[in-house]
C-alpha cells in the first residue's frame, strides 16, 4: 500500500492483555530491616506535631522501600518520603592520635496525612 493510496487501512483486532497483578510486599523480611530506629532529636520530635516523622535508614534504602516498610510496620500509608544523606564528620579524640571520623548516616523524613500518627512506644 502506498503512502497516498485510496484504499483504507486494514484494522487488526487488539489483543487482550492479561489482568495486571497487584504487587505484594516482599515477604523475605527485608522491609523489617529498612527502618533502623526513629531519629530522636529535638528538631525531629517537634516535627512530629505536624505529621512528619524521621527514621534512621541504611544507605541502600530507597523511598519506596521506606514507604512500604512504614505501611507494613505501622499500618499507615505515607503521603511523601524524603531522604537525606548526612556526611561523615571528623572529631577530636583527645589522645595522641588526634582526630577520628564519625560514620556517615542516612535519614528518611516520612510525611503523613492530617489526623494520622505513629506511636513509637
Amino acid at each position: 500500500m502506498a503512502i497516498f493510496s485510496n484504499t483504507p487501512k486494514k484494522t487488526t483486532a487488539k489483543k487482550t492483555s492479561a489482568p495486571k497483578l497487584v504487587k505484594k510486599l516482599p515477604e523475605d523480611g527485608r522491609l523489617e530491616h529498612i527502618l533502623k530506629s526513629p531519629w530522636l532529636s529535638e528538631k525531629a520530635l517537634i516535627s512530629t506535631e505536624s505529621g512528619t516523622y524521621v527514621f534512621e535508614v541504611p544507605a541502600r534504602a530507597t523511598k519506596t522501600d521506606v514507604a512500604k516498610a512504614i505501611e507494613l510496620i505501622y499500618k499507615v500509608k505515607p503521603r511523601k518520603v524524603n531522604m537525606v544523606n548526612l556526611p561523615a564528620k571528623t572529631v577530636a579524640l583527645r589522645t595522641r592520635r588526634g582526630t577520628g571520623t564519625k560514620a556517615r548516616r542516612h535519614k528518611a523524613y516520612v510525611f503523613l496525612k492530617k489526623g494520622e500518627s505513629i506511636q513509637f512506644a
